[in-house]
């Protein structure tokens, strides 16, 4: 296992390597450039060739990577040109907001899609797994924005049950020392806190958790069937063993572990910034502020946020790799 780890860590610097430089000519080759993004209808000949001087941006293309690449090694991600803020510290206040929404969509569709699978497979062919399938189809194929805006429209216009804006309500003030705001809540003991911020996860949570629900929830159905039919459960049924403890012990047990990896993924995914969901629902996280990067030609940010995020999903698929071996013991690494 210990060979293992440390050759997947040893991976991880070519693969950062390759996305860096894919990240850096790519965000190059789009039409513009900060300083006609942000100056608009006042870039001048002249404020451009100043912005660009200032930020460096006048370089040959090698020289600007070579700077780039020492000052990432060294975690540094440079300063936000549209802001002018150091991109590590946006990084640090934007993130745990996409963990936040993230976790919340993968609860949503972890507890909801694992149950949902699980009876489906074992009613293989009737109507409640007829009706599963139909679901999940729905679930996979509605864009995300489309189910926010419908989500938003009956519950927080229609109803007026749940917000459709923000993390949290701006009539409420409360410290923020960590930038989680369900930790914060918790910490600072505001109880009304924490009960809105919960309010304010709900909607975008479950619009963007219905793709990985309906994912696993399919691929629970399908590796459940495949592993209540092994020899191994057959034996533990004919000695006896009372089927809740065969479901639980054998037949859901083995079958995680295709779902844990499609668990991963999805995580990997969500944690990438869910762009549409965060629009819709102006929830300030990864993905909206890498949207607007985009439209400001920030190049520091769009090459921080997306390495930085890189690094994320190959770390959570380490994860999953790991927890492999703890679902199932049996298997090694060799």
């Amino acid at each position: 296992m210990l060979r293992y780890l440390v050759r997947r860590l040893l991976l991880l610097a070519p693969i950062l390597f390759g996305v860096s430089l894919l990240i850096f000519f790519w965000i190059r080759a789009l039409p513009g450039s900060p300083a006609e993004s942000l100056l608009g209808e006042r870039a001048t000949p002249a404020l451009v060739k100043a912005y660009q001087q200032h930020y460096g941006l006048n370089k040959p293309v090698y020289v600007q990577y070579w700077a780039y690449l020492k000052t990432t090694v060294q975690g540094d991600f440079g300063v936000s040109v549209a802001s002018h803020r150091r991109v590590i510290s946006e990084i640090k206040q934007r993130f745990p907001a996409t963990i936040e929404l993230a976790l919340a969509a993968m609860l949503f569709a972890v507890f909801l899609g694992v149950p949902l699978g699980f009876v489906a497979a074992k009613r293989h062919g009737g109507l409640f797994d007829h009706l599963s399938l139909v679901a999940s189809l729905i679930g996979i194929s509605i864009p995300i924005f489309f189910l926010a805006i419908i989500l938003k429209y009956i519950f927080a216009v229609r109803l007026a049950w749940l917000p459709s804006v923000g993390r949290i309500s701006v009539l409420i003030d409360m410290k923020h020392p960590t930038n989680f705001y369900i930790l914060d809540a918790i910490i600072e003991r505001n109880w009304h806190a924490l009960g809105d911020v919960l309010k304010h996860l709900i909607l975008p949570g479950i619009a963007l958790g219905s793709i990985p629900l309906a994912v696993v929830a399919r691929i629970t159905r399908a590796a459940v069937l495949d592993v209540q039919n092994e020899d191994y459960v057959r034996t533990a049924r004919s000695k006896g063993l009372p089927p809740v403890i065969v479901d639980r012990r054998h037949v859901l047990r083995n079958a995680l572990l295709p779902v844990s990896t499609i668990i991963g993924l999805q995580t990997g995914l969500l944690l990438s910034g869910a762009v549409l969901t965060e629009t819709v629902f102006a929830y300030p996280g990864m993905g909206s502020w890498l949207r607007d990067a985009i439209f400001n030609r920030d190049y520091p940010v769009l090459q921080g946020g997306i390495l930085f995020l890189a690094l994320v999903f190959v770390v959570v698929n380490l994860i999953v790799d790991i927890s492999y071996a703890i679902i199932n013991p049996r298997i090694r690494y060799s």
